[in-house]
């Protein structure tokens, strides 16, 4: 058996995230006063007892959604006295899962995480107005295409040009769009017209992973220059190139350039299944990226840790 560690990203966060971890295990109540304090609030109370509308705030799902996942990967270290690399062979996430496979890593501490974070989302958050963002049941080809026409406007149809694109390659059938309001309804119109089996609005609070972020971009560029990155202890594999990275300084980069970045996320896990993973374990709130891993390739072993029994059921399997 050879496992990558899959981290996820913003949408698998939900009210009560992350408490009975707190309630059952010290290793996890640790990891959420460190970020508690490395905040300088209650992000822990919000979790726990907090309203959905709350937690879907970009800047507070994204440290949520870190500390939850580095919380169970603690407590699978500390419960099975095991070390990450003797897990896995790989480790990956999806957007802000990054920052957590990072994390996970060592990469960069967790309160330096944290803070990160809470940058990258009040940026993201502040760069364009909430709302926006959709997702297409089809494959990345025909997408791509409904993306560049809505981009284009039709100027006999009162539609306006602006900013359309495929932000992530998810799994097969599974693309979303990110870019302006307007091209991105004209998108979701051009989808239904040419048959496209699923395309919708997203409930999204920003446009992710496209040239309307460049301001958060650059808000994280600084952000990234002042910390010290060191190698990962496991290879991560990389949102924009899906490929696995260890070189601080590449890691930095591809941290910042992720902002306005397609997520490659069916290639990340293809990458690690002909690197000979075959087995890939979701570790934290949800079960988004084990559904993404059946729809990419059914032969892959895959499950989620999230909660209590999940950690004990994991450890066991060992």
């Amino acid at each position: 058996m050879k496992r990558a560690f899959l981290f996820p990203g913003q949408g698998s966060q939900a009210p009560g995230m992350g408490k009975d971890l707190a309630e059952a295990f010290a290793s996890a109540r640790e990891v959420f006063e460190e970020v508690d304090d490395a905040l300088g609030e209650k992000l822990s109370a919000m979790m726990f007892e907090g309203t959905k509308e709350d937690l879907t705030l970009t800047h507070n799902a994204q440290p949520a959604l870190m500390a939850v996942s580095v919380a169970v990967l603690r407590t699978i270290e500390a419960e099975g006295k095991v070390a990450l690399p003797d897990l896995a062979s790989f480790v990956a996430g999806h957007s802000l899962g990054e920052y957590s496979a990072l994390t996970a890593a060592g990469a960069f501490p967790l309160a330096t995480a944290a803070k990160l974070l809470r940058t990258r989302g009040l940026s993201m958050q502040e760069a364009v107005p909430v709302g926006e963002g959709a997702i297409l049941g089809a494959e990345l080809e025909a997408v791509e295409a409904v993306a560049k026409d809505a981009e284009s406007g039709d100027a006999e149809q009162g539609r306006e040009p602006g900013v359309c694109t495929a932000a992530n390659d998810n799994a097969p059938g599974q693309i979303v769009i990110s870019g302006s309001t307007g091209s991105v309804e004209y998108a979701i119109e051009l989808a239904k017209e040419r048959g496209i089996r699923k395309a919708m609005r997203l409930p999204v609070s920003a446009p992710f992973h496209c040239s309307l972020m460049a301001p958060a971009a650059d808000r994280m560029a600084e952000g990234l220059d002042d910390i010290d990155v060191v190698p990962p202890r496991v290879p991560v594999v990389a949102n924009v190139t899906a490929a696995a990275v260890s070189d601080p300084e590449t890691i930095k980069k591809l941290l910042v350039e992720q902002v306005t970045a397609r997520v490659r996320w069916r290639e990340c896990v293809l990458a690690m299944r002909d690197a000979g993973v075959d087995t890939m374990v979701e570790v934290g709130t949800g079960k988004v990226l084990t559904g993404m891993t059946k729809r990419i390739d059914g032969d892959i072993t895959g499950s989620a840790v999230q909660g209590p029994a999940d950690i004990e059921a994991f450890l066991n399997s060992l």
